[in-house]
């Protein structure tokens, strides 16, 4: 099959991870830039990404870059790109798209002349003058940033963080993407123990269960160019039997979580079941302060944080407690991420790693205890 250039927006911070997995699933030529990593494959590979990574946003082929500053460059450099090539006769092809720090600032002035200059390159390949789009969906996605204009085509449809187990959520949920690169950099095994003292809605619980039994995170679920002709629906099959087949059940794994509320506690184990992971997760109504960090368990959690003065009181105090009742070290390691830059101060002890992460648009630490 032709080569193609695929590209994953992922969570600052995690970029590193994300790469190391795209490795594993046999992708090449894989470079990392802020925010996002981009390698090589075949039609196949579009399938494979969307189902397996765990900590990629969603899987958008490269159309390709160029600079523009007024807005022929713009038309211009959309017209020479090969939209052909994914995006038939009767296919929609909406825009969507940002601009930072570019001369052209306007999103619907940038969407519209895309559109025109995709109207016009398919015009010229099949010979219309009109697009009905009552096809498949494949969006346009272009990025403007710094005067340079990289344009995609999206392939995942909804996010990936969607993963289709989590309908329902608890306040302040961590998106299922970061939860799944923490647990990576924390190296939860097929045999580790992990334990969250605030598990919410039980998604690190639930992301850890699917890393250690490897089990593919979008098996559950569709993607927007599985309705594509460009791709064989035997690919698809072919790609979601292959990740069933590298499911491992035989493991000691197990994750542990306990949450102050009940609610919480309910929420986790149903999640838990929609995910199919329920055997593994075990938790149950407790307060931190009753925590006991037995040896050989992960610790990694979300503590709560506030935006407001007496919020962020509570959660410094829960700070102080957490550092009363975890070990911190190599037999009780931690992952603990937080946007509170005294956290260590609270904590009682330094961190042997903090890596900065983004929560959405918070920025965060992520304190690794492992010595």
């Amino acid at each position: 099959m032709d080569r193609i250039t695929l590209s994953c927006p992922c969570h600052f911070g995690t970029e590193r991870t994300l790469k190391f997995e795209a490795a594993r699933q046999g992708f090449e030529n894989i470079t990392a830039t802020d925010g996002r990593i981009t390698f090589e494959g075949d039609m196949s590979a579009i399938a494979r990404a969307n189902i397996c990574l765990a900590t990629a946003e969603r899987v958008q082929i490269l159309l390709g870059s160029f600079r523009a500053v007024t807005f022929d460059d713009l038309f211009e450099g959309v017209k020479a790109l090969p939209l052909e090539r994914f995006i038939g006769k009767d296919d929609a092809f909406p825009v969507t798209g940002h601009s930072l720090s570019s001369k052209l600032t306007s999103i619907p002035a940038c969407q519209s002349i895309i559109k025109k200059a995709a109207v016009e390159r398919l015009s010229s390949r099949y010979h219309v003058n009109w697009f009905e789009e009552s096809g498949a969906l494949h969006r346009i996605q272009f990025n403007l940033i710094k005067d340079i204009c990289t344009v995609y085509i999206d392939t995942s449809g909804e996010g990936l963080h969607k993963r289709g187990y989590r309908r329902s959520s608890n306040a302040a949920p961590i998106r299922e993407t970061l939860a799944a690169g923490i647990a990576d950099i924390a190296m939860v095994r097929r045999d580790s123990i992990v334990y969250d003292p605030f598990c919410g809605s039980g998604t690190i619980l639930i992301e850890s269960a699917l890393k250690a039994l490897n089990i593919a995170p979008g098996l559950k679920r569709r993607f927007a160019a599985e309705s594509w002709a460009q791709i064989p629906k035997e690919i698809w099959r072919s790609e979601r039997e292959r990740a069933i087949s590298l499911v491992t059940k035989d493991t000691g794994f197990h994750a542990y979580g306990s949450d102050i509320d009940s609610e919480c506690v309910a929420l986790a184990m149903e999640n838990a079941r929609k995910a199919g992971v329920e055997k593994y997760i075990t938790v149950k109504k407790a307060d931190i302060k009753d925590f006991v960090n037995a040896e050989g368990t992960s610790v990694i959690c979300n503590p709560p944080y506030g935006e407001r003065m007496l919020e962020q009181q509570e959660a410094r105090r829960i700070y102080t407690v957490m550092g009363k009742v975890f070990c911190a070290d190599r037999e009780h390691p931690c992952a603990i991420i937080t946007p509170d830059e005294e956290f260590e101060d609270l904590f009682g002890k330094k961190a042997d790693k903090v890596r900065k992460l983004y929560n959405g648009m918070i920025k965060c630490g992520l304190y690794s205890y492992f010595r």
